[in-house]
């Protein structure tokens, strides 16, 4: 086995929130589905989302300069696959769920539990793909009861609390 598809199967095991991030300015409307979020500071508030170089959308999202980090509901499951879906054009992608706007312009999709509304502030480039440093502009959260996380190469909803 490779370093590579152990490294794969290891990090199959860190559960991440499943998250579409979107994207609209000069360069057009696109959006992916990710897992490669995380918080990096509150002072200012900062995002880190990794994006593959390959990806069709890569060049629009730099471009833009903006994105939206749109956090998944437990219902999204299917949402999360059409965005995943490299088969299909980036206007059929937005037909589905309600979509709406905040500072940046971004599609923000009004069932997410939590959108965050970014500038791109900064991109490395690690191995293959692209790390952008998101200053968040807006935040929107909404009552939605439960999440959706991916771990061990599946969907699973999260939710419910621990009673001590």
């Amino acid at each position: 086995m490779t370093l590579q598809t152990e490294f794969r199967n290891a990090m199959a095991q860190l559960g991440s929130a499943v998250s579409v991030i979107t994207t609209d300015g000069p360069a057009g409307k696109f959006g992916f589905t990710a897992s490669a979020v995380c918080s990096v500071t509150d002072q200012p508030p900062t995002l880190l989302v990794c994006m593959n170089r390959n990806s069709y959308a890569h060049e629009h999202f730099r471009r833009n300069g903006v994105l939206c980090v749109n956090v998944l509901s437990s219902h999204h499951q299917a949402l999360s696959g059409v965005f995943a879906n490299a088969s299909l054009r980036s206007e059929e992608r937005f037909l589905h769920d309600s979509w709406q706007v905040m500072n940046s312009g971004a599609p923000v999709l009004s069932s997410s539990v939590a959108s965050f509304d970014c500038l791109i502030a900064d991109c490395h480039e690690v191995g293959s793909h692209s790390v952008f440093y998101c200053q968040v502009q807006a935040i929107r959260i909404s009552e939605q009861p439960r999440g959706l996380v991916y771990f061990n190469r599946r969907y699973h909803a999260v939710g419910h609390d621990i009673e001590a």
